[in-house]
């Protein structure tokens, strides 16, 4: 085997553990938690602020709720007025 099949043999035998290592500690850190700091990590700060995105989601439904609901109202007494 020459200097440059060897070459060749060497960089793809490379490019093969780096691939298994990527995908072995790459995508499950990512997709398991994994450890703080990393990408799919679940902090306290990740929970809090789910947390607190999940009451405002909540608070914007009862908003719009209210708002539907006094835009009827409102709709119906001035149509009864027209009708008097």
């Amino acid at each position: 085997m020459s200097g440059g099949q060897f070459m060749v043999v060497l960089i793809v035998a490379m490019v093969m553990i780096a691939s298994i290592v990527k995908s072995r500690y790459g995508y499950h850190a990512r997709h398991r938690g994994g450890l703080a700091g990393e990408p799919g990590a679940e902090t306290a700060e990740t929970q809090r602020l789910r947390e607190e995105v999940k009451q405002l989601k909540e608070r914007l439904a009862v908003l719009e709720r209210i708002t539907v609901e006094k835009e009827s109202s409102l709709e119906r007494e001035i149509e009864r007025l027209r009708n008097s």
